[in-house]
């Protein structure tokens, strides 16, 4: 078994291990020679040092009726997917080299996934380097914005494109349009929070005039979070998102005020959260969900009334603007696109979008976090939401 420079031992197979099933010479020469990396950031092939070389008829989970050429492609890795996604087997043509990809519970759906092994880790190589900034990206190190957003993406589609003869498999296409989209804001190292989030981001997403902006007057005294006072003054919200509506007739109410003034008698007030004063209402996400921030910390929470629960959003103001310019952003994109990823799965879309939230804001990744709306949102394929 040989190693890589990282001092990871590379996964190899012996050319007995290969006879049976690997006749394409490339791939026979990399797999019997430099081997496959465990994982990367995307995808792992440690199924091999699992199980070895096993076939698609072998592997899946059910007694399916594969067609005869399905039935001899070779498992050989998986997709890495957030925490409660399934995940997608990776699955190689021996006589040809193609790479697919396909769910061992549903495997007769096969998607396309890379011209070859040699194509899938130089993909995978180019979107770690966009990720850290370095390599072919280095030099978009430290700028933020939609227009270095879209050089990142115009170089790594660029990058694909000479591994696939132009024709990028949906999963890398995706991965260069939603992936660069973490770069739209920077760090908000003068701002007191998470992003600094330009207000022309905003108005040029959702359109002049239906970003609300907040007066003083708007705040209740126990918003005393400067930092988010500040962002809701001068870049604001959108008044209309996916998912997410704004209260703009009325100051903005603390929760308490909120059930008691404005919908009164809509919620026990016994059941309100101990700090109920301190929360005050943005909006809300559906009817029964309001959108609140922690006027002293910044903190943002949804506040369930159904289980009368509080469970964390984002980390801040910023980080939820963030949140809904993605949202809003994707759809356009997929607008576009539609016709272009007809094989492309849910899955896939929803684990770019996860990804590059978690980048700016790893809020539903934390440990403290036991529910996550956004996580859950993304997940849902019969709602809709992407």
């Amino acid at each position: 078994m040989s190693t890589t420079d990282t001092g990871i031992a590379a996964i190899t197979l012996t050319e007995a291990e290969l006879d049976r099933y690997v006749t394409h010479a490339p791939t026979r020469g990399l797999l019997s020679g430099a081997g496959l990396p465990a994982h990367t950031d995307l995808l792992t092939f440690s199924p091999l040092r699992t199980h070895g070389l096993r076939t698609l008829a072998d592997a899946a989970d059910a007694p399916f009726r594969l067609a005869e050429e399905l039935r001899g492609r070779l498992v050989i890795g998986e997709l890495l997917s957030p925490a409660g996604m399934g995940r997608e087997s990776i699955l190689l043509d021996g006589a040809t080299g193609e790479i697919t990809t396909a769910h061992l519970f549903d495997p007769s759906d096969l998607r396309p996934f890379a011209p070859s092994l040699t194509t899938l880790l130089r993909f995978a190589a180019v979107t770690e380097e966009l990720a850290g900034l370095r390599g072919r990206f280095a030099s978009l190190a430290g700028q933020y914005g939609p227009q270095t957003a879209a050089e990142a993406t115009r170089r790594l589609l660029a990058l694909f494109e000479e591994g696939a003869d132009g024709a990028v498999p949906p999963y890398w296409k995706v991965a260069a349009l939603i992936r660069p989209l973490a770069l739209v804001a920077g760090p908000g190292t003068a701002c007191g929070l998470t992003l600094d989030v330009p207000a022309r981001v905003l108005d040029q997403e959702f359109g002049h005039g239906r970003v609300s902006r907040f007066e003083e007057v708007d705040f209740p005294p126990t918003l005393t979070h400067e930092s988010t006072r500040r962002f809701l003054r001068e870049t604001g919200l959108p008044e209309q998102a996916v998912l997410f509506h704004t209260d703009t007739d009325e100051p903005l109410p603390t929760l308490r005020e909120y059930f008691t003034q404005e919908h009164p008698g809509g919620f026990p007030l016994d059941e309100l959260p101990a700090h109920a004063d301190h929360l005050v209402r943005l909006g809300y996400l559906l009817e029964d969900t309001s959108l609140v921030v922690d006027g002293r910390t910044g903190a943002v929470l949804t506040f369930s009334e159904p289980d009368a629960t509080l469970h964390p959003l984002n980390t801040d103001v910023s980080t939820l603007a963030f949140t809904l310019w993605l949202l809003h952003h994707e759809r356009t994109i997929h607008r576009h696109l539609h016709h272009e990823l007809p094989t492309l799965s849910y899955e896939q879309l929803a684990a770019a979008m996860i990804h590059t939230l978690t980048t700016v804001d790893p809020t539903g990744t934390s440990s403290a976090t036991d529910w996550h709306y956004w996580t859950e949102a993304f997940q849902d394929e019969a709602g809709g939401v992407l």
